[in-house]
């Protein structure tokens, strides 16, 4: 009887420290939180014209604009395209490598706390963006009279990046330094976003 027992206790304890090793080794990465300034968004043609050039990746791993297949979404001039689903038909544009997706939130960037159900994100595909691009179901309004484009407040984009972690964000501004007063800035997106780097953690705080 008393070998029972200490074969019992034996493996209670072998379990509690085979456990113990197993949650020391699960690391919970912070969530960061940053500004891009000034990221430039090129394009050739536009005004009635057809558009074409490269597109600007951006990576939110990195935190950074990528040259490679690493990133999440992509920029060139008003349009935004994510690196999963098919490809819209564009000049120049980037194959999609990954199965990255991204969601539409209108609320407080702050008051954004998790990312939204599976159900809500979205890929591009042939001739349909995953970020609509309705009049007034964008987020920029632009005014035809003084040709300037305004960031839309509360208009969040979430991303599910191709490493299945989560970002949100929300774009500030279009204009190189945040000077509109020179059509010649346009085209250098200054945006704020968070980003979560546990995999399908969907938590921004």
């Amino acid at each position: 009887m008393k070998n029972v027992k200490l074969i019992l206790l034996l493996v209670t304890l072998t379990f509690i420290i085979i456990s113990c090793s197993e949650n020391d080794s699960l690391v919970i990465e912070p969530i960061e939180a940053k500004t891009i300034s000034n990221l430039h968004a090129p394009q050739l043609g536009g005004q009635g014209q057809p558009t074409s050039g490269e597109f600007t990746k951006f990576s939110f791993k990195e935190g950074k604009q990528v040259v490679g297949d690493n990133w999440d979404i992509a920029f060139r001039g008003l349009r935004i395209i994510v690196n999963g689903g098919s490809k819209y038909g564009l000049t120049d544009e980037p194959e999609k490598t990954g199965n990255a997706s991204l969601a539409i939130v209108k609320n407080v960037f702050k008051d954004v706390k998790e990312a939204p159900v599976n159900g809500d994100f979205k890929q591009d595909a042939s001739g349909v963006y995953a970020i609509k691009s309705n009049r007034g179901d964008d987020w920029y309004t632009y005014d035809r009279a003084t040709h300037k484009v305004s960031a839309n407040g509360g208009f969040i984009v979430v991303v599910k990046t191709i490493d299945g972690n989560y970002a949100k964000m929300e774009i500030k501004n279009y204009y190189k330094d945040l000077d509109a007063t020179n059509p010649a800035n346009g085209r250098y997106y200054t945006f704020d976003y968070v980003y979560n780097p546990n995999v399908g953690d969907k938590s921004f705080q």
